[in-house]
């Protein structure tokens, strides 16, 4: 995570309330319906087919501007037994569908790519379909979310949508998640297929919800991984993230002190992350990466935020005991686990100038607060509910960078009619981003058909954990069987990334969400 703007990752629930197509008359319904795909070789990877769906704009409008949303497909590898298809996405906003169908294979069971065609696609504003664009200058140059008084923060928000409108077209405004799941279901019209399969995690789970609750009767299976609540409002929203950071923290904490490769084991953690707060608040915390920039409580709260996604926590001990050293550390493992933790707090490189963030997640839901006392007051109680961690950044974000209404919210949280086919859940018990309570909620909102499976373990994104997980989510997608009711997967203890410990390097488990300024 960036100091300025953070990462969501992964994010969301609803019902969508828009008209379909239905609703026209036939003409406009067939102006809207896409041609087949014309398929060729990836550039980027020859085992795979990469193409080009046409979409409008504005759904609302089928013969108005169109773009073109970039797909990937890996074939499955066993034609005579294939299922059908398999549309992953790795949530964000932001994050792409290409790239996690081209790298199938690292992520997905063989048996998966036996069965299925993975596809993949980047959302609209995203990557390679038409992505959002904002100057680099501006984004870099957000006030923090801590300091800043809520006008100016909505007026900063109001300044970079404008010039995000200016250099992306239209498509600005019409980059929610609605949108996306009609895309969704063109893409499943121009694939050939009656009915998809779908694998979302984080705020891909907030695609399939809709998906689910627009198209019942063209899904096959909907796995819904590290799962969004998108019935919470702002203070169910900031809380539950808040709760979720500081158990993720205890989690770091207990990790210290008994595994011999914590860096601070043998010292009193959350002594030494209190006095990195105080000097970080004070103006006297020198980045370990960069001595010559200060650290402020933002960035510090991000770079702990941030390396409990995997979670890293190798690498935030020793982030942690070089800023607490303020020297370098002593080995090239160690720096590099600095710099791994690091890059979550860094300031946004003048290079990165795609910023889907605000036109996709504010366009998805409205986080009112009516003043600075309702934001302090916010803040104040998100502070006892994590005493450590103190807030979420990832929530603060996501409620600051919406103020002002940079993008018409096109429509508010609601609750997730009843499925009508089973769907299977999936979120770790450690989540830092998306709580397990919120998988618990949107499992009771889409009732009895609805079967949560819960990680006893940590960090974001749960299918890859183990053999568990795998086992749950791939027997689901292949027989469309469901585990019992309160199934659980036992802990895999996380490896730290880039010495794996069981021979070989070890690697994250999986996509994480983004948010502007994040490194997802």
């Amino acid at each position: 995570m960036r100091a300025t703007r953070l990462f969501l990752c992964a994010l969301l629930v609803t019902v969508l309330a828009v008209a379909g197509l239905a609703a026209r008359g036939p003409d406009q319904a067939d102006a809207a319906r896409p041609s087949g795909l014309t398929w060729s070789t990836c550039a980027e990877n020859p085992a795979a087919d990469c193409a080009a769906l046409r979409v409008p704009v504005d759904w609302a409008d089928p013969y108005g501007p169109r773009i073109d949303v970039a797909v990937a497909r890996r074939a499955a590898a066993d034609p005579a037994r294939r299922i059908g298809v398999l549309v992953v996405n790795p949530g964000g906003p932001g994050e792409s569908g290409v790239d996690l169908a081209l790298g199938a294979p690292a992520y997905f069971s063989p048996e998966l790519l036996r069965r299925f065609d993975i596809v993949g696609f980047d959302p609209r504003g995203v990557g390679r379909s038409h992505p959002i664009r904002c100057s680099a200058d501006l984004s870099a140059a957000a006030p923090s979310p801590l300091g800043a008084r809520l006008a100016t923060l909505a007026a900063y928000n109001r300044r970079l949508a404008a010039d995000c409108r200016a250099r992306s077209g239209p498509l600005f405004d019409h980059a929610d998640t609605a949108s996306v799941v009609r895309d969704l279901d063109a893409l499943r019209a121009a694939l050939g297929e009656r009915t998809l399969s779908f694998y979302g995690v984080s705020y891909g789970t907030l695609m399939g919800q809709q998906y689910l609750a627009r198209y019942p009767q063209r899904t096959r299976a909907v796995v819904l991984d590290s799962v969004m609540d998108h019935s919470a409002g702002v203070r169910d929203f900031l809380d539950a993230e808040a709760a979720a950071a500081q158990a993720g923290f205890d989690e770091f904490v207990a990790w210290c002190g008994r595994d011999e490769l914590c860096a601070l084991r043998g010292r009193d953690v959350r002594a030494v992350w209190a006095a990195l707060l105080r000097r970080a608040a004070t103006g006297t915390l020198a980045d370990p990466v960069d001595p010559r920039r200060p650290l402020d409580t933002y960035g510090l709260l991000s770079v702990a935020f941030g390396s409990l996604y995997g979670p890293d926590w190798y690498a935030l001990a020793y982030y942690l005991q070089s800023a607490a050293s303020g020297g370098a550390a002593a080995t090239p493992a160690a720096r590099a686990a600095v710099a791994r933790a690091a890059r979550w707090s860094a300031a946004p490189a003048t290079t990165l100038a795609d910023n889907p963030f605000a036109a996709a997640f504010c366009a998805d839901w409205s986080l009112p607060v009516p003043s600075d006392r309702a934001y302090a007051g916010a803040l104040a109680r998100s502070a006892r509910i994590a005493p450590d961690m103190r807030l979420s950044p990832l929530a603060v974000t996501a409620v600051t960078a919406c103020l002002g209404g940079p993008v018409r919210t096109a429509f508010g949280q609601r609750v997730p009619p009843r499925a009508q086919q089973p769907v299977l859940l999936l979120n770790a018990r450690y989540d830092p981003a998306t709580p397990l309570a919120w998988a618990q909620t949107v499992a009771g909102h889409l009732g009895s058909r609805a079967r949560l499976v819960t990680y006893l373990g940590w960090g974001h994104a749960a299918y890859a954990r183990g053999a568990c997980t795998r086992a749950a989510v791939d027997g689901y997608l292949l027989t469309l069987t469901l585990p019992a009711a309160g199934a659980t997967c036992p802990a895999v203890e996380p490896e730290p990334f880039g010495i794996g410990r069981r021979g070989g390097p070890a690697r994250p488990a999986g996509p994480r969400p983004t948010v502007p300024g994040w490194a997802g």
